[in-house]
């Protein structure tokens, strides 16, 4: 890892990283893909799905449909992860960063 273990990401964000990897539509983008999920994988920690996350995920599940949202599971189990953990979110997703902020979530929008 190139940090010092306070940087950290969800596992989920490295399954989305990977089907970025398969996806891609020609063998130039899926070898920078790949190289970038190298290198994500390097450099961070990585937080699995427990049930504290689990159980968070609902929480932000409920909430996102009480406000008739609709919203990724992918998006909703990253903020839980960070919700969980404590850590500040970092997205370019105008949406998650909206949910994360109403539900008291540290969020960064980039």
């Amino acid at each position: 890892m190139l940090f010092d273990g306070h940087s950290a990401i969800s596992v989920v964000s490295i399954g989305e990283l990977q089907a970025g990897v398969e996806l891609a539509g020609t063998a130039e983008i899926r070898n920078a893909r790949r190289l970038r999920l190298e290198m994500v994988e390097q450099a961070f920690v990585p937080i699995v799905v427990d049930e504290k996350v689990a159980i968070e995920y609902g929480r932000l599940l409920a909430l996102a449909r009480k406000a008739r949202r609709v919203q990724k599971a992918t998006d909703l189990l990253i903020a839980a992860t960070a919700g969980v953990t404590g850590r500040t979110l970092w997205t370019r997703d105008e949406a998650q960063s909206s949910l994360a902020e109403q539900a008291s979530i540290s969020v960064r929008l980039v």
